[in-house]
């Protein structure tokens, strides 16, 4: 192995070059453009997994302190933070274990879903603080209705039933969003797709033999279960109109083109409808 600068090598290969044998060995370079500033840059994903771990471990830990006698009804706020911390993990971890080559950063979904996506939740937090904490006695006079003051009525077994709903939807919400993920593997996107893209297939087995667009429906009744869980009113009916309107026209504006990949997929679609989501179940 000589591993000298050669005297009669061309100018191009002046710089140090191993070789074996006489034979000059291949260096890859490194890339031009920073690696930190790729979409899959290792660090940038580890930060952010890491910071939504803490957020989550910190969150749970919170809630159940806040759950031991005498119970801080502000205990709903930490539990908030602990569905959205483990929501966007999962999004990202089921993204890298069935789809790989779509695990970016933006496969979390922290930026991903606009400005009202934030906001929404920054309201919910909002109005949950303001509700139990800040001004408990105007809101409820305000809204006239009992039911939703301090989670329902003062009543523990109903206190209890409609956290008990609210608990089910949001983590029947969650379960549904991630099995329909991982049941289309790299049939799903985070992006609509309106072109067919090598290997993509329509997908009617297991969950999407039942629901035409699970991921959608897993997240519509995920958002619902966690305003449920706050005993948020106001953002309750909020993200019921929201979402079910955004979903609508998502799967209308989107439906030509899942029908036009279906089909160049096989060669009918399925007498029940059973389509894959818009590759895209954002």
């Amino acid at each position: 192995m000589d591993s000298s600068s050669p005297q009669d090598d061309t100018p191009e290969q002046r710089a140090w070059t191993p070789r074996h044998n006489g034979h000059v060995s291949k260096v890859t370079a490194w890339p031009t453009t920073s690696f930190a500033e790729s979409k899959r840059s290792p660090s940038a994903i580890a930060l952010r997994a890491f910071l939504l771990g803490v957020t989550l471990g910190a969150s749970l830990t919170l809630t159940v302190v806040l759950l031991q006698p005498p119970l801080n009804p502000l205990w709903r706020a930490p539990c908030f933070l602990a569905a959205l911390s483990t929501f966007h993990l999962l999004e990202f971890y089921i993204t890298a274990r069935y789809n790989p080559t779509a695990a970016t950063l933006s496969a979390f979904l922290l930026t991903g879903n606009g400005y009202a996506y934030n906001v929404a939740h920054s309201l919910a937090l909002l109005e949950c603080t303001l509700r139990n904490y800040v001004a408990p006695r105007y809101y409820t006079d305000w809204l006239r209705l009992q039911p939703f003051n301090a989670f329902l009525p003062a009543d523990g077994g109903a206190r209890i039933a409609w956290l008990t709903l609210g608990l089910t939807l949001l983590l029947g919400g969650q379960g549904v969003r991630t099995l329909a993920m991982a049941q289309a593997g790299t049939n799903f996107n985070h992006l609509v797709q309106s072109k067919k893209k090598h290997g993509h297939v329509l997908v009617t087995h297991g969950i999407y033999r039942w629901l035409r667009h699970p991921s959608y429906f897993g997240f519509f009744w995920w958002g619902l279960g966690t305003q449920v869980v706050m005993g948020n009113l106001i953002c309750l009916v909020g993200y019921a109109v929201v979402l079910w309107r955004f979903f609508s026209l998502r799967i209308e504006s989107r439906h030509s083109p899942v029908t036009q990949v279906s089909q160049q997929s096989c060669s009918c679609v399925p007498a029940h409808g059973n389509l894959t989501n818009p590759p895209a179940s954002g």
